[in-house]
């Protein structure tokens, strides 16, 4: 894994410490551990976690560029932590929100950031739509990033609330995104963004796109809705 990972992160213009490379061998070892007891994941073994895993979260950080340097940033649908505790380990200036809707993933975040002895991390369990609405949360983030199965009107919906004015939203897609991108430019606008340019980058020999867009606008208020409203009407 160790290799793997040097020689993944130098490709994507990320230089990894040796105490990070040891985090991660460890969060590895963590997730082969719990995943038996909680399904957390269908992605197992040292090589497959490594690039599947860590290596398609690092590509989040190095989109991010400058930006993601000591940035608050929030993952929204963490799940096991993708993208946002890799992002984390290779970058600790970042203050680091994971925020999941099930409760044992939660746990296994906050084992994480036991287990490796991570500052500056926390672990919410809530839903995007409630949690963006509380003073404390709503447009506080330099950047929000997400890894979550959604079409990318219903993520923006749910993820440019958090960001406050001069951030950006960081989603990962396929590198055949095109269409969903056009699909959503409307539910962009509506909610104060402005798409940016995209990152394209390959895991092993799959194109993938991180797809930025920029708080030029405050969120109106009465976004984001109810998720069930939020399916059934998109943007």
């Amino acid at each position: 894994m160790r290799e793997t990972l040097f020689a993944g992160a130098r490709r994507l213009g990320i230089e990894l410490t040796d105490l990070a490379v040891r985090q991660f061998e460890a969060y590895a070892r963590c997730l082969e551990e719990d995943n038996k007891k909680m399904n957390l994941t269908a992605v197992t073994g040292e090589r497959e976690i490594a690039e599947r895993h860590f290596l398609d979260s690092l590509a989040v950080l190095a989109a991010a560029g400058e930006s993601g340097r000591g940035a608050r940033v929030i993952d929204v649908g963490s799940g096991p932590g993708f993208p946002g505790v890799p992002m984390k380990l290779a970058e600790p200036s970042i203050s680091l929100t994971a925020l999941d809707s099930t409760e044992k993933r939660v746990v296994f975040l906050q084992k994480i950031f036991n287990t490796l002895e991570i500052s500056g991390a926390l672990a919410i369990f809530a839903r995007a739509e409630e949690l963006s609405r509380e003073a404390e949360h709503r447009e506080r983030y330099d950047l929000a990033v997400s890894r979550a199965v959604a079409r990318l009107n219903v993520l923006t919906e749910l993820c440019l609330p958090f960001v406050k004015v001069g951030g950006s939203f960081l989603a990962m897609k396929t590198a055949a995104s095109g269409e969903e991108t056009d699909e959503a430019q409307g539910a962009i606008s509506l909610l104060g963004g402005e798409l940016g340019e995209h990152y394209d980058y390959e895991i092993m020999g799959a194109r993938h796109r991180i797809v930025r867009i920029n708080k030029v606008a405050p969120t109106p208020e009465k976004y984001p809705r109810r998720y069930a409203k939020i399916l059934k009407q998109p943007l």
